[in-house]
C-alpha cells in the first residue's frame, strides 16, 4: 500500500490537474501531489487567491512545478478556454481531479441559461473531462477522480434546472448524484482504455463550501468546527490517484479508502450523458 506521507511516492513526470485548488480539499491534495514530485496545475476561480495558493504550495513543498489557471466554472466558454490553455502547455495528463463545488442559497442562472449549482458541481466536470479525454487516453495509465458527497438526492430529468422550485439542499443533492452517475458511465465508456474513473465522498470537511448561503450552507457553517481537516479529507482522494491497490479499479464510489454502495442506475446514467452532451454543447 502506498504511504501518503510526503516523499514516499515519486510522481515525477506526472501531470495533475485539480479544480477548486486554492483552498480546502483541493489545496491539501495539490500540496501532497506537488510534494510527491508531480507537476500540479491548480485550477482556481480568482487569480489573486490562486496565486497565493500557488506560492504557498511552492514554499511548503519546495517544488517549482506548481502552475495555476483561472476559470469560471459556471461558464461553458471559460471551461473550454481552460482546456485549451492547459493543452497549449501540456501534451499529457495523468491525473484529473474534479473537486470544485458550490452551494447557493437561491437560484442563479448562468450566462448559458443554466442553473449554477448544476453547472459548477456537475456539468463543468462533464465538459472539462470530455475536452481532456483524448489527452488522458494518450497518457495511460491515467486516473480521473470526482469529489462528490453522501448528500446525493433524486435526479429530476423533467426539472434539472430547478425552474419549478429551488432550494439549496435539492440543488446540491441533485448535482452530487449527477456526479456519481457520470463517474460510473464514464468508467463504462473507458473500459479497456487504461483510464480509470472513480468518485469519492471525503467526509465532512472544514472548507469554504457553504459560505454562499442557503439551508445547506447554514448547516455546514454551524457544524464546521466538528469537521475533518482538509488534509484528512483529502486522504481518500490521494489514495485513489496514487495507490497501486486501485490502479485497475474503476467506476466505484469510495469513502475512507473503501468501496461503498452507490446509487448507480444504467438507464439514468445513459440518459444523463445524452442530456449533458446537449447542455454542454458537445453534441
Amino acid at each position: 500500500m502506498v504511504s501518503l506521507q510526503s516523499g514516499s511516492l515519486s510522481l515525477t513526470g506526472k501531470i495533475c490537474l485539480i479544480t477548486g485548488a486554492n483552498s480546502g480539499i483541493g489545496k491539501a491534495a495539490a500540496t501532497q501531489l506537488a510534494e510527491m514530485g508531480a507537476t500540479t496545475v491548480l485550477v482556481c476561480r480568482e487569480e489573486h487567491k490562486g496565486r497565493l495558493a500557488q506560492n504557498e504550495i511552492k514554499t511548503v513543498t519546495g517544488s517549482d512545478s506548481v502552475e495555476m489557471l483561472v476559470v469560471e466554472l459556471s461558464s461553458l466558454k471559460s471551461i473550454r478556454a481552460l482546456a485549451q490553455n492547459f493543452l497549449k502547455a501540456h501534451d499529457r495528463l495523468d491525473i484529473l481531479v474534479n473537486n470544485a463545488a458550490v452551494v447557493e442559497g437561491h437560484r442563479i442562472v448562468t450566462e448559458d441559461g443554466l442553473e449554477q449549482v448544476f453547472v459548477v458541481n456537475y456539468l463543468s466536470q462533464f465538459l472539462l473531462t470530455n475536452l481532456l479525454l483524448d489527452t488522458l487516453k494518450r497518457s495511460v495509465p491515467a486516473r480521473v477522480v470526482n469529489v462528490t458527497s453522501s448528500v446525493h438526492a433524486h435526479l429530476d430529468f423533467d426539472d434539472l434546472q430547478l425552474e419549478k422550485g429551488y432550494n439549496s439542499i435539492k440543488a446540491y443533492g441533485q448535482s452530487k448524484l449527477a456526479q456519481i452517475l457520470f463517474t460510473h458511465e464514464l468508467a463504462t465508456r473507458l473500459q479497456g482504455s487504461g483510464v480509470t474513473a472513480n468518485c469519492v465522498h471525503p467526509g465532512a470537511v472544514r472548507t469554504h463550501l457553504g459560505d454562499e448561503g442557503g439551508l445547506v450552507g447554514i448547516g455546514i457553517r454551524l457544524l464546521r468546527p466538528f469537521y475533518l481537516s482538509p488534509e484528512k479529507g483529502a486522504e481518500t482522494l490521494i489514495y485513489l490517484v496514487t495507490s497501486p491497490e486501485v490502479a485497475d479499479v474503476t467506476g466505484k464510489y469510495f469513502y475512507k479508502k473503501k468501496e461503498r454502495p452507490a446509487p448507480f442506475n444504467t438507464e439514468d446514467e445513459k440518459r444523463l450523458w445524452e442530456v449533458s452532451l446537449k447542455l454542454s454543447g458537445l453534441q
